[in-house]
């Protein structure tokens, strides 16, 4: 006698089996939402093509390769041999970008933890020993430190008000004479800079307008 299969018992087993490669599949995605990573990619200079690791946390927006070309065309003349800050450094595009072309020293400012320890890890990866990471807000390394800069990026969190916020900071004696600042921010801002800061160069991209000033004493 030929037994029929249990169709209760099949239907069951393949819903436990569906739900398993299910949750397991979920598994997976929440792992590598976790672990999501990028690259940046530094254009020109020593470490010309060079491709580095960046942490895709929330918030972060890496400044993009076009961008990043026009920006260095402003800044091409003023960045050897520069002490350059990258107030908000995120990906690090910037200040990678700065190294490589030949400044003297450079100082990431990061606060998101993570993101901070994978700019040290790329510091590490390229050996750049005048490269420093400094996992701090800021308005609070600004306000604390006896350094001077030539070149300046500020490319913040939009809507939050940090740009008139560092701005405002950095004024208080933390810029050389002549001193190059970039600033990046949302193209609908009302935010108001610093008066003897002088107006060079300006570009929108899409819902992002960055601009080239120089700092008048």
């Amino acid at each position: 006698m030929v037994l029929e299969p249990n169709k209760d018992k099949i239907v069951a087993i393949l819903a436990f089996k569906n739900k398993t490669v299910s949750d397991m599949s979920q598994g997976k995605k929440q792992a590598n939402k976790k672990s999501a990573t990028g690259q940046i990619r530094i254009i020109s200079g020593k470490h010309r093509g060079r491709k580095l690791p960046v942490l895709m946390a929330e918030g972060l927006r890496p400044t993009t390769d076009r961008v990043k070309e026009t920006v260095f065309n402003w800044l091409m003349q003023y960045i050897p041999q520069a002490n350059c800050i990258d107030c908000f450094a995120g990906s690090g595009g910037l200040g990678f970008e700065a190294l490589s072309r030949g400044a003297k020293n450079v100082t990431l400012i990061e606060l998101n933890k993570a993101a901070a320890s994978q700019l040290q890890a790329n510091k590490d990866l390229l050996k750049a020993d005048d490269l420093t990471v400094i996992h701090s807000d800021s308005l609070h390394f600004l306000n604390q430190t006896n350094e001077v800069f030539d070149v300046v990026f500020i490319d913040p969190p939009f809507r939050k008000n940090l740009v008139e916020q560092t701005a405002t900071a950095l004024n208080h004696n933390k810029l050389a004479d002549n001193a190059m600042i970039y600033v990046e921010m949302e193209a609908e801002s009302q935010q108001q800079l610093p008066s003897n800061w002088q107006l060079l160069k300006e570009k929108t991209a899409g819902q992002v307008i960055y601009q080239l000033y120089q700092y008048q004493k």
